[in-house]
């Protein structure tokens, strides 16, 4: 089945790549690897929510934002190689906008590590990391980033 398949198999269909707020690409490929740049959790060009988790930002929300901010990481990675390249997910970078004592990263970017074993089975396994910031752009309660295996 092709990775596309399992998309339409799931219901879950690719956003357009989000413009960059600053100055950079989405996402860069060097030999069989493609790096995408941190995606904030956008929905038609209008960031999802703002704010830090903890406190103006549930955890539950944060989880689906860091899902949404998965599926823009995606995004990014299928307009530059396409997704029929992807052979895996190496590595999940989240950060999350934390409210001073919230500790539960970790459970927030499973938002994203979930979504990325549902759509790649075995080929989603990752390593990552959950860092707690205080601040991120434009007041996003998340941000992920990605280094993905492509042929």
């Amino acid at each position: 089945m092709s990775w596309g398949d399992r998309l339409a198999e799931l219901g879950i269909e690719l956003p357009g790549v989000a413009a960059p707020v600053a100055a950079y690409v989405p996402a860069v490929r060097s030999g069989s690897m493609v790096y995408t740049s941190g995606q904030l959790p956008f929905v038609g060009g209008e960031l999802a929510a703002t704010g830090k988790v903890g406190a103006e930002v549930s955890p539950e929300e944060a989880k689906r934002h860091a899902r949404t901010a998965a599926l823009n990481a995606i995004a990014a990675v299928d307009a530059l190689v396409g997704l029929e390249s992807i052979v895996r997910i190496v590595k999940v970078v989240g950060f999350v906008a934390s409210a001073e004592g919230f500790t539960g990263q970790p459970a927030v970017i499973n938002g994203a590590s979930e979504l990325f074993g549902e759509i790649f089975g075995d080929a989603g396994a990752h390593a990552r990391s959950a860092v707690g910031v205080a601040e991120l752009p434009l007041g996003a309660p998340v941000e992920v980033e990605l280094i993905v295996e492509v042929s």
